[in-house]
């Protein structure tokens, strides 16, 4: 496994230590640790349904997450999702979905569910392999919107899809890019602090964070202190003690940064 490479393999061991699987199926949680045997001491945890995957992932916090596609009683979608926008510890854990169908809509589906990688049934060590590296040796952004909350899509790379809808990795963002992206991710949110309050003001946290790095990127004062305002604001609201008013209007300090462009595409 992984070549022979001692030393990989205790960089992937070490973030795998407690790994949670959710299938119907028994003998799934049995390859995958037949197949997982060189990592050492890693501690698999099954189950058979949604719902008892979701309170094991409460009461265990994995390090990482397999789920089944869709089968009787395993949404992997809806799974995905609920562990991506609730409060768990492992709510930014690795997620590999696993599916016998790897149709375009069945891969893109679990990436936009907020999944890192894809693995169709059956599969071999190598693909096992493939994809423990991808998610413990090559990090990708995370993503903490309102319509979207997961690793960055634009690095989605599976190697299970070559059709023409394939993408590759995006270079990585100019402060630009990224000052566009994280404007209308809390445009987004500032909409959505009446029908999904928690998920907004998540969102609104992890945005004003990025403000502020590309603000020291571009020296721009005037933006690093836009973002500490609403970093502030928002830590504020979070626990209980700030005011929404106080909250639009340091969001609508920051979205003077938004270009003239975006603001025509973000509206």
């Amino acid at each position: 496994m992984f070549d022979g490479n001692v030393r990989t393999l205790q960089r992937v061991a070490a973030k795998v230590q407690r790994v949670l699987v959710v299938d119907p199926n028994p003998a799934m949680a049995r390859l995958l640790a037949e197949h997982m045997r060189p990592l050492g001491a890693v501690d698999m945890f099954s189950a058979p349904t949604a719902e008892k995957g979701y309170a094991m992932a409460c009461a265990l916090d994995p390090q990482l997450i397999f789920v089944e596609h869709a089968q009787a009683g395993v949404d992997g979608l809806a799974f995905t999702r609920k562990i991506r926008r609730g409060d768990l510890t492992c709510r930014e854990a690795p997620i590999i979905m696993c599916a016998t169908d790897a149709t375009a809509d069945v891969i893109f589906g679990a990436r936009d569910a907020g999944v890192h990688e894809f693995m169709r049934k059956p599969f071999n060590i190598k693909d096992l392999e493939r994809r423990l590296e991808a998610v413990t040796l090559k990090p990708r952004d995370w993503v903490e919107g309102v319509g979207y909350v997961g690793p960055d899509r634009r690095r989605f790379n599976s190697a299970d899809y070559r059709g023409p809808r394939k993408r590759k990795a995006d270079a990585a963002a100019t402060p630009a890019a990224r000052l566009s992206q994280a404007l209308r991710i809390v445009k987004s949110a500032a909409a959505a602090l009446d029908s999904d309050p928690a998920q907004a003001r998540r969102a609104l946290a992890a945005q004003a964070e990025e403000l502020r790095r590309v603000g020291e990127a571009v020296k721009d004062s005037r933006l690093i202190q836009a973002a500490a305002a609403l970093t502030t604001c928002t830590q504020a609201v979070l626990a209980g003690s700030g005011g929404r008013a106080d909250l639009i209007k340091r969001i609508d300090a920051v979205m003077g940064f938004m270009a003239a462009d975006d603001k025509g595409r973000a509206a």
